[in-house]
C-alpha cells in the first residue's frame, strides 16, 4: 500500500518497489508507483521522513526513460529518487519479463551481500554488472539481459 511504502521508507535506508512505475513526461515530479490502493507519488517520497536514504531498486518498468523529444534531458522515476536523496538507483529502460526480474534481483542480492553478508549501494553498480553477466549462460533474450541501469555512486 501507499502508505505501508511511506511508512517502510521512513524506517529504512533502503527501498526495493517491484511494481508498474507511472513516468509523467511533463510534470516529473507527479510520476508515482502504482500500489495495491493507488499511486505512490515522487511528490510523497520528497516529502517522506526518510534519514540517509541510501540505495533504490525500481524493478518497475520504464524507471529510466526520459522524454521523446529531449531523452538526455528529463527527469524519470530512477533520477527522481536520487532528488528524493537516494545516492544508488537501479531502474528499467523498458518492460521486463517478471521471470527475468525475478532473477536478476535474486543475483544481484546474491552479489551485492556476497561473503561480508552485509548491505554496502557502493558496491550496487558492480552487483548488477555480475547479475546480468550470469545471465548470459541462459537463454534469455538480449533485450531483457540488458534492462536494468544503474545510476549514481
Amino acid at each position: 500500500t501507499v502508505e505501508g511504502a511511506l511508512d517502510a521508507l521512513d524506517r529504512n535506508q533502503w527501498l526495493h518497489l517491484a511494481c508498474h512505475g507511472m513516468p509523467h513526461r511533463t510534470q516529473p515530479f507527479e510520476s508515482s508507483f502504482a500500489m495495491r490502493d493507488g499511486p505512490l507519488m515522487i511528490k510523497a517520497i520528497i516529502r517522506s521522513n526518510s534519514q540517509n536514504p541510501q540505495f533504490a531498486f525500481l524493478s518497475a518498468c520504464h524507471t529510466t526513460v526520459g522524454d521523446k523529444k529531449s531523452p538526455d534531458e528529463s527527469i524519470h522515476l530512477a533520477a527522481a529518487m536520487q532528488f528524493c536523496g537516494f545516492r544508488s538507483v537501479i531502474g528499467s529502460m523498458w518492460s521486463v519479463d517478471d521471470e527475468v526480474a525475478r532473477e536478476v534481483v535474486s543475483a544481484f542480492y546474491r552479489k551485492l551481500i556476497g561473503d561480508s553478508k552485509r548491505l554496502d549501494c557502493t558496491g550496487a553498480a558492480v552487483a548488477l554488472h555480475k547479475a546480468v553477466r550470469s545471465l548470459r549462460k541462459k537463454n534469455i533474450p538480449l533485450e531483457q539481459q540488458i534492462v536494468f541501469v544503474h545510476i549514481g555512486v
